[in-house]
């Protein structure tokens, strides 16, 4: 029980008991609650990555799958607009998921998982059913719902639930976060399934409706399941929310200037490599819609099994082994194949190789970072990165002008290039955080 005795002022002011006569009262100001440390497992964790996954599916997922897209605005819908200005529309949808990176995290951890999520997927399904709606050869439609509204609703989805997951995980975060990682590839397997199979049949208008209702699906399980230990916080101050203090660790520096790179690279294979089998192939065949479902395929095992070794061998020695062999894969697999069995092969390893860049980059990030900066750590690299999303695509455009098997090689050594300079950076990244070749790190 405290006692109070009256101060010469005629105020009543508290004593401890324990505070000595005529000892100074002490002025600190009490001490911050201890930081929630992550659980590591339960039900309500493993819920959460369910639910993440299935929102990881419904946004990055379409993005993964948005090649079959591509191929069918450049061959039917859109096919008065010349490639680059089609592929901007999956460019630009790439940059807005990343470059509000920062802001969505932001404002999620004042809102919460159960306001932001459903109101997130609201704006995602209905940019979706706008898009059913949309006219051919009418490309501002197409670049307003598809390029723009939709990836505002899934950027302030993706990314918040992303951090959740280090919210319920630390030792384990690695593995955790391969399960969203890998269902953002299997969306790029079933989106283009179900948009290939079905335009034939139902049409654009509807093809699109199904995969909107799935989307919507995806989010209702989503805002029901995902839930984080911590209380909300109010909005930060800008200069808290942009971190810019992160950029004077060299790590991270390094990470963010390797992902830079990776981004030009990595949606290149993704966005083209159908249309490239086209190409080479004289026309399109039984196979060459299939190339992208395979890469997105051998991409889920190589965002779940790496992401299992990584908590093991450690997440920047996986990073910096595996950009490095994607890259070769691009230019000594892809750039020599113009054969079906070749260009199965490419899509196969490539997807498996270049997994790891999705599902590690953040885990590097989070290892390197304190846990109360971990969101605005992940939104900065991936602000930073998301101006690589209109410079990638965009030239490979560019360089496909014209159609041919040797324009394409010029993509090829374009994507190749950068793919290799991603790994020079991670590489530095690794070795400046030990200098020790066999350390886990």
């Amino acid at each position: 029980m405290s006692q109070e005795e009256a101060s010469p002022t005629g105020t009543t002011v508290e004593k401890l008991p324990d505070v000595e006569a005529g000892a100074p009262e002490s002025t600190a100001p009490a001490k911050p609650p201890a930081p929630i440390e992550p659980p590591d497992g339960g039900t309500a964790a493993w819920l959460a990555i369910l639910g993440v996954s299935l929102v990881s599916f419904a946004t990055f997922g379409t993005v993964n799958g948005y090649g079959a897209f591509d191929d069918y605005y450049q061959s039917t819908y859109l096919s008065n607009y010349s490639p680059t200005l089609v592929s901007m529309i999956g460019a630009i949808q790439v940059f807005l998921l990343y470059v509000f990176a920062s802001v969505s995290g932001a404002v999620f951890d004042a809102l919460g998982p159960r306001l932001m999520i459903p109101l997130s997927g609201f704006v995602a399904s209905f940019a979706l059913f706008m898009l059913s709606i949309t006219q051919a050869q009418h490309i501002y439609q197409q670049y307003l719902t598809h390029a723009v509204l939709y990836a505002l609703g899934a950027t302030f989805a993706f990314f918040p639930s992303i951090a959740v997951c280090a919210h319920w995980f630390k030792r384990k975060i690695a593995f955790a976060l391969s399960f969203p990682i890998a269902a953002a590839g299997l969306g790029g397997i079933i989106f283009p399934a179900i948009l290939n199979q079905l335009l034939p049949r139902i049409g654009w208008g509807w093809s699109v409706r199904v995969i909107a209702f799935v989307v919507l699906f995806c989010f209702i399980v989503g805002s029901l399941t995902i839930t984080t230990p911590r209380p909300p916080k109010p909005l930060p101050r800008l200069s808290q929310l942009l971190a810019f203090r992160a950029f004077r660790d060299p790590v991270f520096v390094c990470l963010c200037l390797g992902g830079w790179c990776g981004i030009i690279s990595v949606f290149n294979p993704i966005f083209y490599v159908g249309l490239y089998g086209e190409v080479a192939s004289g026309g399109p065949t039984s196979l060459t819609q299939y190339y992208l479902a395979i890469l997105c395929a051998t991409s889920i095992v190589g965002r779940i099994g790496p992401g299992f070794i990584a908590d093991r061998v450690g997440r920047y020695n996986v990073m910096v082994v595996t950009n490095l062999i994607a890259g070769i894969l691009i230019l000594a697999l892809w750039y020599t194949s113009t054969a079906q069995p070749n260009l199965i092969a490419f899509s196969a390893l490539y997807g498996f190789f270049s997994g790891p860049f999705f599902a590690l980059m953040s885990p590097c990030i989070v290892a390197i970072s304190p846990i109360s900066e971990i969101g605005a750590r992940i939104g900065m690299a991936f602000a930073f990165m998301s101006t690589a999303a209109l410079a990638g695509t965009p030239i490979g455009g560019v360089f496909i002008k014209k159609t041919t098997v040797e324009n394409f090689r010029h993509l090829i050594l374009f994507s190749g290039v950068f793919a290799l300079a991603g790994t020079v950076f991670f590489a530095a990244a690794r070795l400046l955080r030990s200098r020790k070749l066999w350390a886990i790190v």
